[in-house]
């Protein structure tokens, strides 16, 4: 863009004309033109016939009237990323601002091409960009427009493992969804148009299988509040298919703060982390449950093979489970032992 500004300093009386062609092209990318109507639109503003060519793809190629053109030599051409390029086919000089034409109908055919034909997959770079909390607002606006979700509507952020059902999740609960893998996760932005609500959609789109963290609801333009949130509650789900909502967390969000490495070196984490996992599995099932016969049900055990084990799990980490104090010991050692694994 300040390569357009300096352009555009030097032309003067036809600055106001320039500034329209940006203008123009601008227009179509925020209601979102397909790269045909976006050829058309720039053989038309350019007065002679316009190409978007890209790999694996027909060219698409339109006259000043809108009407399919004989291909013919390039009076201008920009290449695209990823191979193809934009072209100018005009029979004669280039025009005073083919060269400022051609520059925007690349940037534009960028961006619009980059909106994907599944509804839920997003492209990565334009996800990435609303989550930032570098980029400027009117960039992140951009950016929503594109993926086709409301900047002045909240919308929630989901950090899951690959593998959940989010066409099921766009389709069925009145969400817009938009997802791409971001560092190795799935980041999933969630914008409520009705319907089933976040949470309960969310949780049936992963059905025991991947795990999932949900940020809060914020503006559309703070999704990277969210995203942090969800990435930290997605460190306290453990077992398949479970989607933890940082709303829900309360104080215990706060252990999350504290390094990997710090937890890990604290001795009732490495205590646990010497436990048998039969031991370890029945800690949490007693902490979770809150009795020995809840235990053995959650472990389909009776109930004295668990008492074994407690009392083994005692002997080994030197302290006691039968009073609060103890339980509330070994419920924050098994979380802090989790985080620190996550």
């Amino acid at each position: 863009m300040e390569g357009l500004l300096l352009r555009l300093s030097a032309v003067d009386a036809d600055a106001e004309a320039a500034v329209r062609v940006i203008a123009w092209f601008d227009a179509l990318v925020e209601r979102g033109a397909t790269l045909p109507a976006l050829v058309r639109a720039t053989a038309a503003l350019a007065e002679c016939p316009a190409a978007l060519v890209r790999p694996a793809e027909p060219v698409l190629r339109s006259g000043p009237d809108g009407r399919p053109v004989a291909e013919a030599a390039a009076s201008g051409e920009v290449a695209l990323p990823g191979g193809g390029s934009v072209r100018l086919e005009r029979d004669g000089p280039p025009g005073p601002f083919d060269e400022l034409v051609l520059e925007r109908f690349a940037l534009s055919a960028r961006l619009l091409g980059a909106v994907p034909a599944a509804p839920h997959l997003a492209d990565p770079a334009l996800v990435e960009l609303v989550l930032s909390g570098r980029e400027a607002e009117e960039d992140r606006s951009r950016a929503l427009h594109l993926l086709g979700l409301e900047p002045g509507r909240p919308l929630r952020v989901a950090a899951l493992e690959p593998g959940a059902d989010l066409r099921a999740l766009a389709t069925g609960t009145g969400h817009a969804v938009r997802a791409a893998e971001v560092g190795g996760v799935v980041a999933a932005l969630l914008q409520a148009r009705g319907g089933t609500g976040t949470v309960d959609a969310l949780r049936a789109a992963l059905d025991g299988g991947p795990r999932g963290g949900l940020g809060g609801a914020v503006a559309a333009l703070d999704a990277g509040t969210s995203w942090r949130q969800a990435r930290l509650a997605l460190r306290f789900a453990d077992a398949p298919g479970e989607l933890v909502d940082h709303d829900a967390l309360g104080a215990p969000a706060l252990l999350a703060e504290v390094p990997s490495a710090v937890l890990a070196a604290h001795p009732d984490v490495v205590a646990l982390a010497a436990l048998p996992a039969l031991d370890l599995a029945t800690l949490d099932a007693f902490c979770r449950t809150g009795s020995l016969r809840g235990a053995a049900a959650a472990l389909h055990l009776h109930h004295s093979s668990v008492a074994g084990r407690l009392a083994h799990v005692q002997a080994a980490v030197g302290w006691t489970l039968d009073d609060p104090a103890g339980r509330f010991r070994a419920r924050c050692a098994l979380l802090a032992h989790r985080l620190a694994r996550a």
